[in-house]
């Protein structure tokens, strides 16, 4: 199965180790932004989420305009629009972007961020009204007869939509998220099921709980998984730390909080032994607890440095050792990898000509391999050999 690249896009130049330029939405930086990574050959980009935040489904009109293939992955909170009207919004960009949406269920793991667009459910609650949300939004999109719900959340009547997904039978589910509710809902619902960039043996247990909530809910095909990483790239293993260590230097000489703007320091972990609320978060602390580096190049310490708060667990080397990292999850069951740099825009391209190829090639040829071993018939290796042997020579 080939594997999926998403990155991840803002309305302005900004990351841990760039101060915030230019105005919170520049139209012109957005389009070179989502125009680098078509360019490199993404699949996807991720639009983001946060309570200051310019609406995702604005922005991602804006990129659909002026893209020809990128897909378009919106995040998008459960709980502060009717998933009635969700519904139709996000159908409706379906079809003027030619069917290229995705949606990214992110039910919210930090209270003073959810309280800031007037949401005070706890967290196992959000859960709870995920689930009926999400129930809500296919039906929405599948269903052509009108339909009404009296529900825990959620009450309305005759409900009809006219405009359908261009995609069918609908837009697909991504879904993020750590904790057991997470699973739960998750595993009933999503088409992939997103993990922050763990070692490979804690994502090996948190892919066997997706799968495991996926079978409780009677699902026959599990969701597929995607995990994020900061890929650090250098011509030589040496450059590559060298720029780790430079990077790492900046993040700890701005601060925590300097490496985000608006509602994001609200997520950060305040006073001595503070914890952030969020088991993603949680879960990348108590990896770093254990060592900076894991596995092949997995290194934590960005994490430590910023509370990890978000996707913050780099992969560091070579292109042909940062590829064979990659694979190595992709060996465990991940389907998608989403990857963004510190120097966002600059790294997008970087990865499209460095990294992506060789992934890409590899798994086809192994795809390729395992068809002739199903079918009897020779393998051929014909336009990976190239990058075959650059991978092979990173292990």
């Amino acid at each position: 199965m080939p594997v999926e690249f998403i990155g991840m896009i803002g309305t302005r130049d900004v990351s841990e180790t760039r101060p915030p330029s230019g105005p919170v939405v520049d139209p012109d930086y957005t389009r070179r932004f989502a125009q680098a990574h078509e360019q490199a050959g993404f699949d996807r980009i991720l639009i983001g989420y946060g309570s200051s935040s310019p609406d995702g489904t604005q922005v991602a009109a804006h990129v659909a305009a002026h893209t020809e293939r990128l897909g378009l992955l919106v995040a998008h909170r459960p709980g502060f629009v009717a998933p009635t009207l969700a519904a139709r919004t996000f159908a409706t960009l379906d079809q003027f972007s030619g069917g290229r949406v995705a949606v990214h269920i992110i039910t919210g793991g930090h209270d003073a961020e959810q309280r800031r667009d007037g949401d005070h459910l706890p967290k196992d609650e959000r859960y709870q009204r995920t689930d009926e949300y999400l129930d809500i939004l296919t039906r929405s999109w599948t269903e052509d007869e009108p339909f009404g719900l009296d529900g825990t959340y959620y009450r309305f009547a005759d409900f009809h939509s006219e405009v359908k997904p261009a995609q069918q039978p609908r837009i697909p589910l991504y879904f993020g998220g750590s904790s057991a509710a997470a699973y739960r809902v998750g595993g009933k619902h999503a088409d992939v099921f997103a993990l922050w960039g763990e070692p490979l043996a804690e994502t090996a247990e948190q892919i066997a709980s997706v799968r495991s909530a996926a079978l409780a809910a009677g699902r026959t095909t599990p969701p597929r998984i995607s995990v994020s990483f900061r890929p650090i790239l250098g011509a030589t293993e040496e450059a590559a730390w060298e720029r780790a260590h430079g990077i790492l230097d900046t993040i700890r000489s701005r601060g925590a909080a300097g490496s985000f703007v608006g509602s994001r320091r609200d997520i950060l972990p305040t006073g001595p032994g503070a914890q952030p609320q969020n088991a993603g978060s949680q879960r990348l602390l108590a990896a770093a607890a254990k060592g900076e580096l894991h596995d092949r190049a997995l290194w934590t310490a960005p994490a430590a440095a910023t509370g990890a708060a978000g996707n913050s667990t780099a992969l560091v080397g070579t292109p042909e050792t940062v590829a064979q990292a990659l694979l190595d999850y992709v060996d465990i069951g991940v389907t998608t990898l989403l990857i963004r740099g510190y120097d966002p825009l600059e790294d997008a391209l970087d990865y499209g000509r460095e990294l992506l190829p060789l992934v890409r090639a590899e798994v086809a040829r192994r795809d390729r391999a395992a068809g002739a071993a199903a079918t009897g018939a020779p393998s051929t290796g014909a336009g990976s050999a190239d990058a075959r042997v650059a991978v092979a020579g990173a292990r």
